[in-house]
């Protein structure tokens, strides 16, 4: 359980949360939940996304099971620090899909005395370390890494496993593109596909 931490009012300092995980694990879900406790608490929230993220809505935040919030979608992390003015908690949803100014953006909003919660994925398809993150969970006070329920074991799953016969990098997706697995099934899921892929050059 993450507990919000405590405000020494004589040293004006925020800081950065950092959500991360597999696909449907509910990192979304979970910084929802943070701003909203942010919101009762009568504090000052702006909330943004990147403006590709287009699958549920063009503007809200929404987790896969439905729960939204309101957020200003932006073509560059640059936007974020010309907007995010006269605020307590900053929240900034898919992360990974930023350019890597999105790191100096959370510690200088940071600096400047706000609560910076970033959600994102931590690996791409590949299982290989995906865009800020790695930098963003290294600057970070606060790291949780949350976990999916492995769709062929009903261990705990951290990859996102691509079904899509896709390469590129950024692809947006639902159950039908991915699919959440351990490590064991991930291992033989990338197995299988890679003797697949050699059968059908040959």
């Amino acid at each position: 359980m993450f507990l919000e931490n405590t405000v020494n009012y004589t040293e004006q300092f925020g800081w950065i949360e950092v959500i991360c995980g597999s696909m449907f694990s509910g990192k979304t879900e979970e910084l929802i939940r943070r701003l909203r406790r942010a919101q009762l608490a009568k504090q000052r929230v702006e909330i943004f996304k990147p403006e590709v993220d287009t699958r549920y809505d063009d503007e809200e935040v929404v987790s896969h099971n439905e729960n939204r919030i309101r957020s200003t979608p932006v073509p560059a992390s640059s936007n974020i620090r010309l907007l995010a003015n006269n605020v307590d908690v900053v929240g900034i949803d898919e992360a990974q899909f930023f350019d890597d100014e999105i790191v100096a953006v959370c510690n200088d909003l940071a600096n400047r005395g706000i609560r910076v919660i970033v959600a994102g994925l931590d690996m791409d398809f590949k299982g290989n370390p995906f865009g800020p993150i790695p930098a963003l969970m290294a600057t970070a006070e606060y790291v949780t890494k949350v976990h999916a329920v492995c769709t062929r074991t009903g261990n705990l799953a951290h990859y996102s496993y691509r079904k899509a016969a896709n390469d590129d990098l950024v692809m947006l997706g639902e159950t039908q593109e991915y699919e959440p697995l351990s490590r064991a099934a991930y291992y033989k899921a990338m197995q299988n596909s890679k003797i697949e892929k050699d059968n059908a050059d040959e």
